[in-house]
């Protein structure tokens, strides 16, 4: 049997909400949506591969339908196949992708690159019949661990939200299962942060960790003194106090706050990722990665990025993925990551999980279904399944 594909087609969608972090608002906030439809027939339809971008980066639209769509299907079906030629080899798609571009430059084009390797990747792992966390544990050798860490990110900034708010909010989440939440922060005077967090550690007790997140707002000054006011509360981590690329920042940082940091999510290759953990004074005992396939390239490159952390002595299981998207909980499952970000209320229907997954002290038990998993979350397939027709 040898595999084509025969359409890729995208549609860029709006997943706006009223809602603010420290650095932008999502009022005009778009997502693109993309199927890779081969010609393979599984139960008298099409297998069809499905991706999305992940929030915080526009749709893609552009990019995928003028450039990198036109690559794949001009390609010689030939090239874009494995050594036995009966699936579509992702490396080999990914090369496609990327052939003709220059080094560097990992801007807008990772996230098109990285929409596209998502919906490879389905397409891969439903015409092997699998999941695709089993499917990566067979490629790694390794056991796969369908139960996955995930926790609720939330707390943003919000018109009339005050702290009674707040606290409903977090307590809806240990309501839900989680035992780690996530709030923002460096979107108000820290004197006005200091009193939300002191709200949420009150709401929370012990029943669950709180984290925060500055979305890279702050210069060294301002880092420093939430850095002081921070390290008095017991919090999960300190999450991207500055500019994603201003590793110096970073590792001055660590020695103002000896708690568990995180950063990554606005890193797109793995020669950032590289950087990061060479000049960035991050601590492989206790900090977080959160780099996100689906921003970064993809999958193929994030096992390049794993093999990257791998040289220079971090474990896959300090990565904890931004994005709350069912491809990197199929990553952790799959090769051992250390959990995922999650929103449970937030960019819908593209975020959660399929239906009746809950979250059990923590965490959630991945299904058996082929490929990533979409067509078990009923509001999102019924977007999925539009676009492929």
């Amino acid at each position: 049997m040898s595999v084509r594909i025969v359409d890729i087609r995208e549609v860029t969608k709006p997943i706006s909400s009223p809602i603010r972090n420290a650095y932008i608002d999502f009022t005009k906030m778009t997502t693109s949506l993309v199927a890779v439809v081969t010609d393979v027939v599984r139960d008298g339809r099409p297998v069809v591969g499905y991706g999305f971008n992940s929030n915080g980066r526009y749709g893609q639209g552009g990019l995928i339908r003028e450039r990198f769509a036109p690559r794949l299907m001009e390609a010689d079906p030939k090239t874009l196949l494995d050594e036995a030629g009966g699936n579509l080899d992702p490396d080999r798609v990914w090369a496609t992708l990327m052939s003709n571009e220059k080094p560097g430059g990992h801007g807008e084009r990772s996230v098109a690159v990285g929409t596209i390797d998502m919906a490879v990747w389905d397409a891969v792992a439903k015409i092997a019949g699998k999941p695709l966390f089993r499917l990566l544990a067979e490629r790694h050798r390794r056991t796969a661990n369908p139960r996955v860490f995930v926790y609720a990110a939330g707390g943003y900034y919000y018109p009339g939200k005050g702290l009674s708010m707040l606290r409903g909010e977090m307590r809806s989440y240990l309501d839900r299962g989680y035992t780690v939440v996530k709030m923002k922060i460096g979107g108000a005077p820290i004197s006005e942060d200091r009193i939300r967090i002191e709200a949420v550690l009150e709401e929370i007790g012990s029943e669950a960790r709180l984290a925060v997140d500055a979305n890279g707002r702050f210069d060294l000054e301002t880092a420093i003194a939430y850095a002081r006011m921070l390290r008095d509360y017991p919090l999960f981590w300190y999450e991207e106090a500055g500019d994603p690329l201003d590793y110096q920042l970073q590792a001055a940082l660590a020695e103002f706050y000896p708690g568990p940091m995180a950063t990554g999510e606005n890193l797109f290759s793995h020669q950032d990722a590289r950087n990061l953990v060479r000049y960035g004074g991050m601590r492989p005992d206790r900090d977080w990665l959160q780099f996100d396939c689906a921003l970064s390239y993809g999958l193929c490159e994030y096992q390049r990025t794993l093999d990257v952390l791998k040289t220079q002595g971090w474990s896959a299981s300090r990565c904890i993925p931004h994005g709350g998207h069912q491809m990197s909980l199929n990553i952790a499952a799959g090769l051992g990551l250390g959990g995922n970000e999650s929103y449970p209320d937030l960019f819908q229907p593209y975020g959660g999980f399929p239906d009746g997954v809950r979250v059990e002290n923590g965490h959630i038990t991945m299904p058996d279904l082929p490929g990533i998993g979409f067509e078990g979350k009923s509001d999102l397939f019924a977007e999925m399944r539009a676009l492929a027709g």
